[in-house]
């Protein structure tokens, strides 16, 4: 039962982000910026997933499937995830102003009426978020972009209020390179408008989701290499995340999942396998677990864990797999790689089954918790809803042990 957060409206602003190691390169990948000078990838640089698919088939369409491929996309019908009928379209705010999402033309609006007049209609261009959790919808302003006042969450099944946003209509929230970097490969070539300070980009130029590139480093020179020597099986002109340190693939994934990062270097300067600390600040010692929210720094959560600092190798590919999605099972086979019973550490509770500890250890040992960070309000609620994201402080929890229990028993009670 989600529990009722009882808050001031004017205190409190919730942030959705509906909805992702020696420094080693190929040694033929040519002339490459040196570490933390910030130099911007171009836009030619990149291929793009669908060159990937000819030489990588099967690890193309798995990977289309993951999250950090959806976690932006063109607003099309089949990618948005909220419902557009005439009874499930809508939100009204305390003024008695309404937002209606509509379809018109094959595009998608989100279109404000005051005192039943059309006030403002403003396009969805960008889903952002793959829907798991959520979306958001950004809408192009010229070269400038502004999330809509409207957010989709997935786990009422409803529109509501997007996050930050006051209680009000409002259309002009800018999203920033920053938003960006962490939702989209590529965002093109980053304008500055002269007559605005907000930042500009071109649309012609983004390269939607986490995609191959995001962790393989731009992979043009690579494709038209292999194209022409197609033979050489040595992976030119592209990196492998495989041969990282620890901390490379650490700082890889702390680009999106290491907490707060106040960059100092322009953003998409960053690639693969260089050091994070030279292009963002950052604080990278492990807090206590309770004060780091579920959502957005999981490898805090996880330098925080005992299987972490009793590891000189755990990195979060050891349970992760980005090309495809995992289930429980398989991250549970992963902790069977340290704890077993050949190892004389493995699972000691009595009363669930050994087939049972083996399927699943991530309910007892990295429950669900309700994020602070991912959270909404509801249209005609005055308390805040979150959203429970897996833990990534992997420890021991007495009352999720307990329901996970008590759910194996239920099971046997009903057959």
């Amino acid at each position: 039962m989600q529990k009722r957060v009882h808050f001031n409206w004017f205190v409190v602003t919730v942030v959705i982000v509906l909805g992702i190691t020696g420094f080693t390169r190929c040694m033929d990948r040519g002339a490459e910026k040196t570490e933390g000078n910030a130099a911007l990838q171009a836009y030619e640089e990149f291929a793009g997933s669908n060159k990937c698919v000819s030489c990588h088939t099967d690890i193309y369409n798995k990977h289309i499937q993951t999250a950090h491929y959806q976690t932006s996309a063109p607003a099309t019908h089949s990618n948005i995830a909220g419902s557009f009928d005439n009874d499930k379209n809508s939100i009204t705010y305390p003024n008695g102003s309404v937002i209606k999402m509509e379809e018109k033309d094959g595009k998608f609006y989100q279109v404000a009426y005051m005192n039943g007049v059309e006030a403002k209609r403003q396009p969805m261009d960008i889903v952002i978020g793959s829907g798991k959790k959520g979306q958001s919808y950004a809408s192009w302003n010229q070269v400038n972009l502004v999330q809509l006042p409207v957010t989709y969450f997935t786990q009422a099944q409803q529109w509501c209020n997007s996050p930050g946003y006051p209680n009000k209509i409002a259309f002009n929230r800018p999203i920033t390179s920053r938003c960006l970097e962490c939702h989209t490969t590529y965002a093109g070539e980053i304008i500055e408008k002269a007559s605005s300070k907000a930042e500009g980009f071109k649309e012609s130029e983004i390269i939607y989701g986490v995609t191959c590139e995001k962790c393989h480093g731009p992979g043009a020179k690579h494709v038209d290499y292999q194209a022409k020597n197609p033979a050489d099986t040595t992976g030119r002109f592209i990196l492998n995340p495989r041969s990282f340190t620890r901390d490379q693939s650490l700082d890889l994934c702390a680009l999106c999942h290491g907490g707060k990062l106040e960059k100092t270097k322009p953003s998409f300067s960053y690639t693969a396998g260089e050091k994070l600390s030279a292009y963002f600040n950052w604080d990278t010692t492990a807090k206590v677990a309770g004060s780091i929210d579920v959502h957005g720094n999981q490898l805090g959560l996880l330098k925080s864990s005992s299987c972490f600092l009793q590891s000189a190798t755990l990195t979060c590919n050891n349970c992760h797999s980005l090309h495809e999605n995992n289930d429980l099972f398989t991250y549970s086979q992963k902790c069977m790689d340290c704890h077993s019973t050949e190892h004389g550490n493995f699972c000691t509770e009595k009363s669930v089954s050994l087939e049972k500890k083996k399927n699943n250890c991530i309910d007892c040992h990295m429950p669900k918790q309700a994020s602070r960070s991912i959270a909404v309000i509801l249209p005609g609620q005055n308390f805040i809803t979150p959203t429970f994201i897996r833990t990534h402080h992997i420890a021991k929890y007495v009352e999720d042990t307990k329901k996970f229990i008590e759910g194996i028993e239920n099971k046997k009670n009903r057959k």
